[in-house]
């Protein structure tokens, strides 16, 4: 039997990926529980025209002013997805929009305060006619518009733990690096599927 020695860039190497693997599933882990806390919020465009991306926006304001004030005293996201479908035909009766509530997948976003992972999350939709246009995204829970609102809250991170806290707002690129990497392991995975 021919025993063969491994060589250090092969131990290297093998070292690399087993990092690499194991921050990915402690990424991967790491955005499920932070998706387990919030609701997105999404709004699509009936299509690309300077018409539709302006009624876009005064969609997006007129759900905000609807939800904000229904879900700034909200605990939980059990009690907010409890309020958004109670107001669920407010929603549809805003314009010609369809309205739903499920999972969705979105990218690494960084927002002026904040960033999310790449990942699944409860997301608000609100498809405006075809849904053929671009789009705007946020977290209608905890309430973090604030680029779209007037007054922003200022405890707005109030249900998230300390640790889901300090991943959506600390800047640096450490945290960026490690949402990228739930994008990595999420195209990966999506190869082996």
């Amino acid at each position: 039997m021919l025993k063969q020695k491994i060589k250090p860039w092969e131990a290297a190497l093998l070292l690399a990926l087993c990092v690499f693997f194991l921050s990915g599933l402690w990424a991967g882990q790491t955005q499920r529980e932070l998706a387990g806390g919030l609701v997105r919020l999404h709004v699509i465009a009936n299509s690309d025209s300077d018409a539709d991306q302006a009624a876009k926006l005064a969609m997006r304001d007129k759900v905000l002013d609807l939800l904000s004030p229904l879900l700034a005293a909200c605990e939980s996201r059990e009690e907010a997805v409890d309020i958004i479908l109670t107001h669920k035909a407010q929603l549809e009766a805003l314009g010609d929009v369809s309205v739903t509530l499920g999972t969705e997948y979105y990218p690494t976003r960084d927002y002026d305060t904040f960033s999310l992972p790449a990942g699944e999350y409860l997301s608000l939709r609100v498809v405006m006619g075809a849904g053929r246009g671009h789009n705007w995204w946020c977290v209608v829970f905890p309430p973090l518009c604030t680029e779209a609102l007037a007054e922003p809250s200022t405890d707005a991170f109030c249900v998230l733990d300390e640790d889901e806290e300090g991943l959506v707002t600390r800047d640096g690129a450490e945290y960026i690096i490690r949402f990228r990497l739930v994008e990595w392991w999420d195209a990966l995975a999506e190869m082996f599927r």
